[in-house]
């Protein structure tokens, strides 16, 4: 798995994912809902090995509690498939990096990041000046 924060602001469109308004994907609002639109990109990809599917559902609702709770809300979502890979990017209003930090204690939260980081194959952060993108990609077979 590799990470990399990049503090530049990137202009493709793939820098902030697709969101309602643009005429891509409609508003997440919920862990549910993105879930849901994960499962109907999933299902047009043809069986899949239940971990794996399993694997990106987890990090989807991650991103987006992360984001819902530390971030001011989700403002992008998006899904790309690509390869061997499939990769769920979600947008946040706050510039600030996720942080990563062990615990010894028993309270609840912080575990997240630490899932997501641990389930992909490739996890992204990229600052744009309305905030920031996490790209996360998980592996497939097919």
């Amino acid at each position: 798995m590799n990470t990399r924060s990049d503090p530049r602001s990137r202009t493709s469109a793939e820098a902030v994912p697709r969101d309602a308004g643009s005429g891509g994907l409609p508003p997440v609002r919920t862990p549910a809902h993105a879930r849901q639109l994960v499962r109907h990109t999933l299902a047009a990809l043809g069986p899949l090995r239940p971990a794996q599917v399993d694997d990106l559902l987890l990090v989807t609702s991650e991103l987006v509690t992360n984001a819902l709770r530390h971030g001011g809300g989700v403002t992008g979502f998006g899904i790309t498939v690509g390869g061997d890979r499939v990769t769920v990017s979600v947008a946040d209003a706050s510039g600030r990096s996720p942080l990563y930090e062990l615990r010894d204690d028993l309270r609840p939260g912080g575990y997240g990041w630490p899932i997501v980081l641990r389930l992909c194959r490739e996890v992204t952060v990229d600052a744009h000046p309305a905030g920031k993108t996490i790209h996360a990609a998980v592996s497939f077979d097919r």
